[in-house]
């Protein structure tokens, strides 16, 4: 038996490829109608209609820096416990990165640690859902609010997870969501920002296709702001609308798994599961463990044929980010200990039952 730790989810191929034939011989593939239609169908979706679409989550991030006002020199609060494109996306936009410690129960960005590390240079919170889990959103924005910074939050992991019942992209200024090939839903790649404010739209609109505002002629357009390649085309976007379809089951899966795991999981000796917010309801796009015996457990899960992983390296310690290092002991116990394991839509009711048994048994 081997049980995977990542899989790849694309639609039935009867369903998908009549639509990727239509739009690759229709003559426009690049952005489009197509990529208009994902951008509202994933805004009624989510509950928010105010969205950009990318190339990408990383360029998502990016664009809501900008949108921020983060400018080179001034300061970006974020996690170390993510994957890289996150913190470099702050780079990208010349901004000093400032990293807040963790809740060791969970991996996500402590509260606490968020409000002694602000500043009078402190333009923008980026706040990751590690593994699907919600951070505690209220007292972030609470510490934020004080301080009028805006909160940007990474949901690369986190589509279909809710806080005060209200799913993940309503909350805060900016939600990034990744669409790259191994997350809850994929166009292979690709990114989506949702915005609280209507007005950001046009301004993201440009920032993402060289500063130019493509509602009016080219050759009458003045460029005023700097821009980038950045937006979505026809092509990924078919994709995205055709697994709009079928994600409640994708994601209601991972759910499943998560709590079975949640239930199963609660007493088993040497290892712990993690604990949330009460008002957060994970999507479980992985699912963390806890052991002091970390190593061990890993080798044996291994040896039962089921992949498990870190997933991610800390950041604080890649040399790019170097400036940015200082004592984080939240993230220090939460790395030491934390192991991650398969609980997506692949995952069976028997591959769970294996893990759970092969977990009882001892290591």
């Amino acid at each position: 038996m081997r049980i995977p730790l990542f899989r790849v989810h694309l639609p039935p191929r009867e369903r998908l490829m009549p639509e990727l034939e239509t739009v690759l011989y229709s003559g426009q593939i690049g952005e489009g109608e197509v990529v208009k239609q994902f951008e509202t169908a994933f805004g009624r979706f989510i509950g928010n209609p105010n969205t950009l679409s990318f190339a990408s989550g990383t360029v998502a991030l990016h664009t809501a820096l900008i949108l921020a006002g983060v400018e080179r020199g001034d300061e970006v609060i974020s996690t170390p416990m993510t994957a890289e494109p996150t913190n470099m996306a702050v780079m990208h936009s010349g901004a000093k990165l400032v990293w807040a410690d963790v809740d060791p129960g969970n991996g996500n960005l402590d509260p606490d640690s968020i409000a002694e590390c602000i500043t009078g240079r402190t333009k923008a919170i980026v706040v990751v859902h590690y593994a699907g889990v919600p951070a505690a959103i209220r007292r972030i924005r609470e510490v934020a609010a004080r301080h009028g910074v805006p909160v940007i939050e990474d949901a690369a992991h986190a589509l279909g997870a809710r806080y005060d019942g209200q799913l993940i992209g309503n909350h805060s200024e900016f939600v990034m969501f990744s669409f790259q090939a191994i997350k809850h839903l994929t166009t292979v790649d690709g990114g989506m920002l949702t915005c609280r404010r209507e007005e950001d739209l046009p301004v993201g609109r440009r920032v993402r296709w060289f500063g130019i505002d493509r509602a009016q002629p080219r050759t009458s357009v003045d460029v005023r702001e700097v821009g980038y390649k950045y937006h979505m085309n026809n092509v990924t976007a078919a994709i995205g609308l055709v697994q709009l379809e079928v994600i409640e089951a994708v994601l209601q899966r991972h759910i499943e798994n998560g709590k079975f795991y949640d239930r199963a999981l609660a007493d088993v000796a040497g290892m712990e599961t993690c604990s949330h917010d009460p008002k957060a309801e994970p999507s479980y796009w992985l699912y963390t463990i806890l052991s002091d015996r970390r190593d061990d457990l890993a080798r044996y899960l291994t040896e039962k044929g089921i992949e498990c992983s870190q997933a991610h390296r800390r950041n604080d310690e890649h040399p790019v980010f170097a400036s940015a290092r200082r004592p984080l002991p939240g993230l220090d116990a939460f790395y030491r200990r934390m192991l991650h394991i398969p609980c997506g839509w692949w995952v069976s009711d028997e591959d769970r039952e294996y893990v759970v048994d092969c977990l009882r048994r001892g290591w």
